[in-house]
């Protein structure tokens, strides 16, 4: 066999065992609040790091980005029906969510995607403003 066609079968390989997800972005308004911020002193600080605000509710696009496996390359689960069914999870308006954080609301959205779309490896990136926010893996 010659090296070409060695690389070639390598290429071949590699193609056929990678892991393919596709992802959907959109926006929601939202209103929360983080009540440790007031009384917590590695927050409520008093210098120039001090965040204690955060306890009372402050208003932020929440932006969230979701990754979800797909198992060939017909898409079995067509993006754009999945973001529909994504973006129809949430009430229309504000989101009023208390004290939930970035983490709080990818594992609620996971618990809603897991439901539809079982044994897949899920990606949920939440953030506030676009600018701070957490990614959650949830592998098999």
């Amino acid at each position: 066999m010659s090296v070409e066609m060695a690389l070639s079968e390598k290429r071949n390989v590699i193609r056929s065992s990678a892991m393919r997800m596709v992802w959907i972005k959109f926006q929601r308004e939202g209103i929360h609040k983080y009540p440790a911020a007031a009384t917590d002193p590695a927050l409520a600080t008093g210098d120039e790091y001090d965040v204690s605000f955060l306890a009372n509710p402050h208003r932020h696009i929440f932006h969230f980005k979701i990754a979800i496996q797909v198992f060939h390359n017909d898409r079995e689960v067509e993006f754009i029906q999945f973001k529909r069914w994504c973006e129809n999870l949430f009430n229309k308006g504000t989101l009023q969510l208390d004290y939930k954080s970035c983490e709080m609301l990818a594992d609620d959205l996971h618990e809603h995607i897991a439901t539809r779309y079982p044994h897949r490896k899920i990606v949920i990136n939440v953030s506030e403003d676009g600018e701070n926010g957490a990614e959650v893996i949830y592998a098999l």
